[in-house]
């Protein structure tokens, strides 16, 4: 049996992937909030031949910035060739500014893959690999000046709840990541999809306060 068949795809038609990076103290909605989207996505409309996994750098479980532990589908060596990659942020993103194994593999994915999507302060990381130079950008509202600092160049907005300067999507925090995912369906499939996930995961916020 064809492989794309046996994972959900169609017969023939191989399915492309996207990874969501997973690291110790990441956000946990920075991370299952596009997880949800992506996932409802790709498994009830099969038909578009997009899968999404969790990748983290040894394939091993990750505990989160506050405590939940989730597991990877798979290590950096042993993921499938992703074309999104979609980088968390949360607490965990400030050590990974200074992790040179960790800024390189995202160079790495930069220079092979064609859209680059950072969630809340995962924009730091991909200011400190050099990815952000001379973009429109976003992050946490308590990390815009940070993002300035690490990448001057860097056309810092605000007000934005995502921005998407083509190969490079960023957004603002948290349960902006979810906004950004639905982006990301409409951009990968269409607008129509988009509305079905939304419905589908009943995501329509009306804060109580």
């Amino acid at each position: 049996m064809d492989i794309s068949a046996q994972e959900g795809g169609l017969p023939g038609r191989p399915l492309r992937h996207i990874a969501i990076l997973l690291f110790p103290g990441v956000e946990e909605l920075d991370a299952i909030g596009p997880w949800e989207v992506l996932a409802y996505w790709t498994r009830n409309f099969p038909e578009d031949g997009w899968r999404v996994s969790c990748v983290s750098r040894d394939g091993g479980p990750v505990e989160c910035a506050k405590g939940l532990t989730v597991h990877a589908h798979h290590s950096w060596a042993s993921a499938p060739a992703p074309e999104v990659v979609v980088h968390p942020g949360g607490q965990g993103t400030r050590p990974l500014l200074a992790d040179e194994e960790h800024l390189a593999r995202v160079r790495e994915l930069a220079a092979s893959v064609p859209l680059m999507a950072g969630v809340c302060t995962g924009a730091l990381v991909y200011a400190k690999a050099g990815l952000l130079r001379g973009r429109p950008v976003t992050t946490h509202w308590a990390s815009l000046d940070l993002l300035a600092e690490l990448e001057p160049t860097a056309e810092v907005r605000r007000e934005d709840r995502f921005v998407d300067d083509g190969d490079v999507i960023t957004s603002a925090g948290i349960s902006a990541g979810m906004d950004m995912a639905l982006h990301l369906v409409a951009r990968l499939s269409s607008v129509e999809r988009a509305r079905r996930v939304r419905r589908g995961i009943q995501y329509d916020p009306q804060p109580p306060v």
